[in-house]
Parts: C-alpha cells; sequence; structure tokens
C-alpha cells in the first residue's frame, strides 16, 4: 500500500464510480481498477462492491477514513519540510551588543519577525566578547560584533563615531571637530574586557591623531558613560548610535573620517533560518547605515 494507491482508493470511494474518479485523479480508467485491485490483494480483503452501483464494503469505510487521514499528514509533512528548508519555522537566538540595540537594527529585527511569524526568535544583550564565546559554545545562532570579523561573518553596516561632551564644554559648538581636539580631555570609556577590538580601534584613532587617551572612569553601559559625561566626569568617544540618548547636558559631535564597523558572525550554523535572517539584515543595509 502507498499513498498513490491511497489517493486512487479515496477518489473511486467518494464519487463511487470509477469513470469519474479516473478523470478526477487524471489517469485512464483501466489502470485505476488495477491500482485498487492490488490495493486490495496487498491488503487482502475486499473493499468496493462492484456492479450496477459501487459501494464501499465495512473494510472499504475504515480505510477511507484512514486514508483521508493519512493524506493529510503526509501533505502536512511535506508542508512543514518545504518551510524548514525556507527558514520559516524553527529557533533563532541572536546576540547584540547594548551599542548595536541603539542603531536601526530592531527595524530589522522587526521586518524579520513580521515575515517568519512561526520562527521562535530569541534575542540576547551580551557584549561583543560574550557573543564571541557563545557563537563558539554554539549557544546563539548569529551575533553582530564591533571591530571584529570571524571567519563566518559579514559587515552587516557601518557608522560614524562622535565625541560626547558636556553641553557647557569649549568644544561644544564646534562645527568640525577633529580628534586631535580632545587630546588633553580626561576621557570615560567602557572596559576593554568587553570588547577589546573596539575599545583598540578607539584608542587607535586616538593613537593616529599623536596621544593616548587619559581614561578617569570606566562604566560598562552606554548609558552610564553618557551620565558621567553629564556629570563632568570626562568626555568620551561613541559609535554614533549612542545619540538617540538624549540629555539636555550632552552634546554629540560627529569626528570627521572615523567610522566603526559591525559585523553578523553566524558560527558554523549556515541553517536555512539562520539565512533568511541574515537575508532580511542584508535588505535593510540601507536603513540601518
Amino acid at each position: 500500500m502507498d499513498l498513490r494507491q491511497l489517493r486512487y482508493f479515496v477518489a473511486v470511494a467518494e464519487e463511487l464510480h470509477f469513470g469519474r474518479a479516473a478523470e478526477r485523479v487524471g489517469i485512464a480508467q483501466p489502470p485505476l481498477t488495477q491500482q485498487i485491485q492490488k490495493l486490495e490483494a496487498g491488503l487482502g480483503c475486499q473493499l468496493l462492491v462492484r456492479g450496477r452501483k459501487t459501494a464501499l464494503t465495512p473494510a472499504g469505510d475504515v480505510l477511507l477514513e484512514q486514508a483521508r487521514r493519512i493524506l493529510a499528514q503526509s501533505e502536512d509533512a511535506v508542508e512543514a519540510t518545504r518551510r524548514a528548508a525556507r527558514g520559516e519555522t524553527g529557533q533563532l537566538t541572536v546576540g547584540v551588543p547594548p551599542s548595536v540595540m541603539l542603531s536601526s537594527l530592531p527595524a530589522a529585527i522587526r521586518t524579520y519577525r513580521r515575515l517568519y511569524p512561526d520562527v521562535r526568535f530569541s534575542l540576547r544583550e551580551l557584549s561583543t566578547s560574550a557573543i564571541e564565546n557563545a557563537l563558539s559554545a554554539g549557544e546563539i545562532d548569529v551575533g553582530f560584533l564591533r571591530e571584529v570579523s570571524p571567519l563566518n561573518s559579514e559587515v552587516a553596516f557601518e557608522e560614524g563615531v562622535v565625541a560626547a561632551l558636556p553641553s557647557a564644554h569649549r568644544l561644544a559648538k564646534a562645527k568640525d571637530l577633529r580628534i586631535g581636539a580632545l587630546r588633553s580631555e580626561p576621557f570615560v570609556f567602557f572596559p576593554r574586557r568587553l570588547g577589546p577590538a573596539f575599545y583598540d580601534r578607539l584608542v587607535g584613532f586616538c593613537g593616529d591623531a599623536g596621544f593616548l587617551p587619559e581614561v578617569v572612569q570606566e562604566a560598562t553601559q552606554w548609558h552610564s558613560v553618557i551620565c558621567l559625561v553629564e556629570a563632568g566626569m570626562g568626555i568620551s568617544l561613541a559609535p554614533a548610535c549612542v545619540q538617540r540618548f538624549k540629555w539636555s547636558g550632552v552634546v554629540y559631535r560627529p569626528l570627521r573620517g572615523l567610522r566603526t564597523r559591525v559585523s553578523a558572525a553566524w558560527g558554523g550554523n549556515d541553517s536555512a533560518t539562520v539565512a533568511a535572517f541574515l537575508r532580511v539584515v542584508r535588505e535593510r543595509g540601507a536603513s540601518l547605515r
């Protein structure tokens, strides 16, 4: 007994007419009759009463009910398999540094969840270092990393670097600010252990301008860094997305020529679900930039 025979049997059982059933399934009547006979022989019982009027035997009644269920389940299995192959089902865990959540990435996530509502989506806010570890351990499927581009990764977007200054600072009204103008300033930074590559990138900008920043205070979250700037503890260098923190005591000034990149990494996971998510991120690339 195979699915084809079951489909033929259901057609005959519902039409109770071999000619109409053959037309319904798209074959000639003789091969249809032969398949029904093979089905009966395989089961060892009669399913249909032939005569002036075709009728189901009690065994045929039972098989009709079961065949409908089996065929429906087979169609469900085919569709579920195809949906999984398209990345429309499954689970996706994404790791994101806090600062990247201030960018336009949430818009890409919103689009993805609208397009793939049956994927169980989970977001974990982690430092860049923690994301690298989580990718290696297989604890997340995709991670966004600042200034880190492992083997299985691609640049998701770039953004400028800004100086965060107290609003009363002497450079607060500067229209064209270069990083060299900050050489004598105290700095508020995040701890290097949270994102060594990004930390070194910012310090490297200072080094290229001929000085090393004097870090007088550290904070692990960007909103804390900006609060400390407002409190007059120092100034800071930050990705442009932190400008979403609006404090009356802080101003942001773009630093000419300085940019930072964010890469999307997927470790060794190249599943259809990951591919679909990355495709949405790619398509939103212009917005993210």
